[in-house]
């Protein structure tokens, strides 16, 4: 099976709508409507094409990630941000490493984008391998009641988040419904 990472162009946007549908059909905590947040945040100012990614086996989207534009605001200073959300691979492509992939491409472009930290609201278990850490750690405050342990940042060059320290995410309005 052969893997292209791309860039995601309009004529993909039915086929990773139904890629996110099937990736949280059966996942307990999806309220179901991740592909209309994406929706959503394609037409909005937060949306940075390049970082949404899709993979791809043959014509079929196997997966897709969106890293979007957040702003974490430390008393009068404002620092651009990403969240990743969502990370969606169709169910008969998981455990392949796909969604590994993704993640590093995502960071690779971000980097070379300039964008130093990356949030996500994700699995406790699945991120920290890619080098996030807790938000609570940095006493990072984000507007959601989650899991502690759910809310993860890191940064693409090895900041010490010294800078960030204390600061509040805030995310687009187009992020909720």
């Amino acid at each position: 099976m052969e893997i292209k990472l791309r860039q995601e162009k309009a004529a993909d946007h039915y086929a990773i709508s139904e890629a996110i549908i099937a990736a949280y059909e059966n996942v307990g905590y999806s309220n179901h409507r991740e592909q209309i947040m994406v929706e959503r945040l394609r037409n909005s100012n937060a949306f940075i094409p390049e970082l949404s990614i899709v993979a791809e086996n043959g014509n079929k989207i196997a997966g897709h990630i969106l890293l979007t534009r957040i702003h974490i605001y430390k008393e009068d200073h404002s620092f651009d941000a990403l969240t990743l959300a969502p990370l969606s691979i169709r169910p008969e492509f998981q455990n392949m490493g796909i969604g590994k992939r993704l993640v590093r491409e995502s960071h690779r472009v971000a980097k070379e984008l300039g964008f130093e930290f990356i949030a996500v609201l994700g699995h406790a278990n699945y991120y920290p391998k890619f080098g996030y850490e807790l938000t609570s750690k940095y006493n990072i405050e984000i507007p959601f009641k989650i899991t502690e342990e759910n809310s993860m940042i890191t940064s693409l060059t090895g900041n010490n988040f010294s800078e960030i320290i204390g600061g509040k995410i805030k995310y687009s309005n187009e992020f909720f419904e």
